[in-house]
């Protein structure tokens, strides 16, 4: 189904609505456990903790160790004894702790407020080819999402190419975004095709695919198969 210049303006609307219900929600969880849990997870998943095996550690323990206890400031409310450690360790010589460092930072600017200086700490990772890429695309994806509505809609796909394809874990919040920006430039077909992947790929947040359903069947592209299937598998057993 084909949709008009209005229908096409409420879908935006409605997507740019839920992306900042989202980023509000996130801002507002930011002074706990979400900062000590996602960023352990993320040290986890990309090797952050590697330092460990080192020959220096000693130092690498002593800098995990200073890092732990700054987010736990934070997360206990002593935000300026805690922020003051963490700028700290943004000069680390391990990668691991310096990346963490400055996305923290960057998220306590957000949680501030200040999204120009959040953008620009997320575009100070992102842009630093010393640290391992999956730490810099994420700073890449959060620097969009906070600069997204100053971005022209070809901005949004160009930067956030090859994140927002198949197989990429970045798929939801860079998909939802390049989606929009197809949106914004009526090419409805390709919006539809983003919306789809969203809907159809394991991983991606269940009320994320919920909401990629809706936009793509709205756009012509039936996905409610493709997302019940796996529910309805589960059911079976």
């Amino acid at each position: 189904m084909a949709l008009t210049p209005q229908n096409n303006d409420a879908f935006i609307r409605e997507v740019d609505d839920e992306m900042r219900r989202e980023q509000m929600s996130a801002i507002g969880r930011r002074y706990g456990l979400w900062i000590i849990g996602a960023v352990l997870l993320a040290l986890a998943a990309f090797g952050g903790w590697t330092w460990w095996q080192h020959h220096q550690t000693s130092l690498a323990a002593e800098q995990g160790e200073q890092l732990a206890t700054a987010l736990d400031e934070i997360a206990q409310g002593r935000v300026a004894q805690g922020t003051a450690e963490v700028a700290k360790l943004t000069t680390s010589d391990r990668d691991a702790v310096r990346a963490t460092a400055l996305l923290t930072q960057a998220d306590l600017l957000l949680s501030k407020n200040d999204t120009k200086g959040a953008a620009a700490a997320f575009g100070k990772v992102a842009a630093d080819e010393s640290l391992a890429q999956p730490f810099r695309d994420m700073a890449l994806v959060r620097q969009t999402a906070v600069e997204y509505d100053s971005l022209q809609p070809q901005q949004v796909i160009d930067r956030l190419r090859g994140l927002a394809d198949k197989g990429s874990p970045w798929l939801g919040s860079a998909g939802e975004m390049v989606a929009v920006a197809y949106l914004r430039q009526n090419k409805l077909q390709q919006a539809g095709q983003t919306f789809a992947l969203i809907a159809q790929t394991d991983g991606v947040p269940q009320s994320l695919r919920a909401r990629a359903v809706q936009m793509a069947g709205s756009l012509g592209v039936d996905a409610v198969d493709a997302v019940d299937a796996p529910a309805n598998q589960t059911a079976a057993k």
